[in-house]
């Protein structure tokens, strides 16, 4: 993707490539990030999105390819030199120093006068919501505000990029769900670039303007959520972003007549009795429900298909209680999902 006509991107990667010894982590990677948006790199371990965030920090150096912040090259500059700063996901504060001296540390360097240094503290501390913090220890915080302290002290110095590597992590799931909503809404009230990386598809959907996917050191998608969700360009994107049910070969013949490769979201198929009947415009198949799980809010049905295969379908609990779904294993169903609801994947070998 490219910047809109006459806007030079916050970050470009051209065909940017780091090889350890025989291994490429990064394989011709081609990036565009926005000015101000906030852009997440998503994948599972080992797909090459850290190594191209440690790569725009400058704590790593590109095998080949050019990579450009607002329009200068990067090549040769050390991190200090470059206007981004990082969040890492252990935090790395000093325990030693107070909440406000962490904060203040990268203007301590630079000598900036202390009552500037102060004020400047002060505007960090409300920005992130930990007024009267600044003489409390790290040690003496939660996990969320040691976050947001090393949030403020990244953001103290004005980057115009702040570069985020999986900070969320070390969180658990109900904090790490109240920091995406925190985060994302921080991102708007100081309308900085933010490139954040995480294997968590729910952060990505959640935070991201766009989103780039990644797949051993390549890039298979770049799109917003709704996009990579709606739209998945691949069959790893679509079994990556969400829960998505991929069906080829002679079962997608019998549901749609052709083997080409498609998937449908779980959530996207209605299942009924046997005697019910699909309309014109939807695909159906018989099958016979195998596995049940309740979920409180959902319901998620493992259905056998009449001539082989599986498919997952969701249904939300509005009227039926754990007994109701629990009665539905060993059942006969028909399976139905509008024919717009289905996306062909293309065939990647060719």
């Amino acid at each position: 993707m490219t910047s809109p006509p006459g806007v030079t991107p916050a970050i470009r990667l051209s065909q940017v490539s780091r090889h350890f010894g025989d291994v490429a982590a990064v394989n011709g990677v081609s990036l565009e990030v926005y000015d101000g948006e906030f852009f997440t790199m998503l994948g599972p371990s080992g797909s090459g999105k850290t190594t191209c965030l440690r790569m725009i920090a400058g704590f790593d150096q590109p095998t080949s390819g050019s990579l450009q912040l607002h329009g200068i090259e990067l090549a040769g500059l050390p991190p200090y030199e470059r206007d981004v700063n990082t969040v890492f996901q252990d935090y790395a504060l000093f325990p030693h120093m107070s909440v406000g001296e962490n904060i203040a540390y990268g203007l301590m360097i630079r000598k900036v006068p202390r009552p500037e240094r102060e004020r400047r503290v002060e505007e960090m501390l409300e920005l992130v919501r930990l007024l009267g913090y600044a003489r409390r220890r790290p040690a003496e915080l939660s996990g969320g505000q040691r976050q947001r302290v090393a949030l403020a002290r990244a953001l103290i110095n004005n980057p115009r990029v702040l570069l985020l590597d999986e900070p969320l992590g070390a969180l658990d799931l109900k904090l790490r769900q109240q920091m995406q909503v925190e985060l994302k809404g921080l991102q708007k009230r100081v309308g900085i670039t933010f490139v954040f990386v995480t294997h968590d598809q729910d952060e990505a959907l959640t935070m991201s303007d766009r989103v780039a996917v990644f797949n051993h050191g390549r890039v298979e998608q770049v799109g917003s959520p709704a996009e990579l969700y709606e739209h998945p360009a691949t069959a790893f994107v679509a079994g990556f972003v969400g829960i998505s049910n991929l069906v080829s070969g002679p079962v997608a013949a019998a549901i749609t007549g052709s083997p080409t490769m498609f998937s449908i979201r779980p959530e996207k198929i209605h299942l009924s009795d046997l005697s019910s009947v699909a309309p014109a415009d939807h695909y159906s198949i018989e099958g016979r429900v195998r596995e049940v799980i309740y979920l409180g809010m959902y319901t998620r049905y493992l259905v056998e298909l009449r001539g082989g295969g599986e498919l997952a379908v969701v249904a939300q609990n509005l009227t039926t209680t754990s007994m109701d779904v629990l009665a539905a294993q060993e059942r006969p169903v028909r399976l139905s999902w509008r024919r717009d609801h289905l996306r062909l994947i293309p065939d990647e070998a060719g």
